[in-house]
């Protein structure tokens, strides 16, 4: 894509996200997007080994399904532009990461690695579908947030300011 191409347009997707900690390891999040004006509440828990109740889906579950099911939407929306034939989509994925832990100090998460196997259901010739999935893993916005670095800000609020941490 051209920079200064007058058939370029950018579109802003923006989601904010408000949480609070419930009890023990029970948080509850609000998302709401700017774009297509929706808003959604989710409760998320940790299992019993980690010290929660198991009483509502974990974080990672949400990502999980976010990633697969972000790249499945993205197949169909781009199946449709590409004039790709597409009866159906199915994914199985594996996602990976390591703890690692020294001492009594808490632990650090590192990824490992994610691993998405795809099942389509077209008529379209395998080249087709293979630039299908190409075009698919560029628009899919978890897929990108994961493979293109991004700065992550945090600050605290202390008193009435902010400090970045």
């Amino acid at each position: 894509m051209a920079e200064n191409d007058p058939e370029v347009r950018t579109v802003d997707i923006v989601f904010e996200a408000e949480a609070r900690t419930l009890d023990k390891l029970k948080s509850e999040v609000t998302i709401t997007s700017k774009y297509s004006n929706f808003e959604v509440t989710l409760q998320t828990d940790e299992g019993k080994l980690h010290g929660g109740d198991a009483s509502a889906p974990m974080p990672l579950h949400y990502f999980a399904a976010g990633v697969v099911t972000c790249l499945m939407t993205q197949m169909k929306a781009s199946a449709k532009r590409l004039r790709v034939p597409l009866e159906g989509v199915r994914m199985g994925a594996s996602f990976h990461w390591r703890i690692e832990q020294s001492g009594r100090d808490p632990y650090s998460s590192v990824p490992v690695g994610f691993d998405i196997d795809i099942e389509v259901d077209s008529e379209a010739p395998l080249e087709d579908v293979k630039n299908l999935i190409e075009w698919a893993k560029k628009g899919c916005f978890a897929e990108q947030a994961l493979a293109l670095p991004c700065p992550v800000g945090h600050r605290l609020k202390v008193g009435e300011d902010w400090v970045a941490v």
